[in-house]
Order: structure tokens, then C-alpha cells, then sequence
């Protein structure tokens, strides 16, 4: 069974920084594709980004390239997402997702894994 935990959420205002973490646990070999989604009071999920297990593959949705970044470190069973130049679109519940599917995807159906999310509110 396979655990995930976010955490590094909070408040910041607009053009902040924000480092969230997301610690595995369980089978993570079966997820060699992690992801970041996240959902918006009253909107539907939307994709972030999602990195391949050796970290050559990665992909970002068009609205954060630029300015998030997501990695992993195996050895921690570990996955961050570094967000820089926040602005209030961005606000959001932010998840952490594992997929047992060879290379990233960018539709939530993909993603059998899910952590329980982390709050992120920027202001203006």
C-alpha cells in the first residue's frame, strides 16, 4: 500500500516562493511517474507537473512553465515542487499524485495515488 504526504503549503504573498514536499511511503516502485495536480475552490483538478523516476522526463501544464519545478529524490522517496513567482491564479489545495504508467500523463485518471493535499494561498 502506498502512502503520499504533502506538506510546505501556507500563505505568501503575490511574486513569493513556495517549496512543497510530498514523502512516499509503501510501494513506491510502483509509481515511477510523480505528479503535482491541484484544484481551486469550485474548479475541476487541473495538472502541474509530473517527472519520470530517473528524472530525465519531465512535464509542466503551459500556465506554470517557468516558473515551478519538480523534482524527486529516490533515495528519500521523495517529490517537490518549487513555486516561484506566485500570483493569485495560483491559489489552490495542491496534491501530490503517483502513477503506475511508464511516462508523465497530464489527465488525473492516470494516477492511482493520491496524498490528501496542502494548502496554497497567495495574495495580491
Amino acid at each position: 500500500q502506498v502512502q503520499l504526504v504533502e506538506s510546505g503549503g501556507g500563505l505568501v504573498q503575490s511574486g513569493g516562493s513556495l517549496s512543497l514536499s510530498c514523502a512516499a511511503s509503501g510501494h513506491t516502485s510502483s509509481m515511477p511517474i510523480m505528479a503535482w495536480f491541484r484544484q481551486a475552490l469550485g474548479k475541476e483538478r487541473q495538472f502541474v507537473a509530473a517527472i519520470k523516476r530517473s528524472g530525465s522526463s519531465t512535464d509542466y501544464a503551459d500556465s506554470v512553465k517557468g516558473r515551478f519545478t519538480i523534482s524527486r529524490d529516490n533515495a528519500k522517496n521523495a517529490v517537490y515542487l518549487q513555486l516561484t513567482n506566485l500570483k493569485p491564479d495560483d491559489t489552490a489545495v495542491y496534491y501530490c499524485a503517483g502513477g503506475e504508467i511508464p511516462s508523465p500523463r497530464r489527465g488525473s485518471e492516470w494516477y492511482s495515488y493520491w496524498g490528501q493535499g496542502t494548502q496554497v494561498t497567495v495574495s495580491s
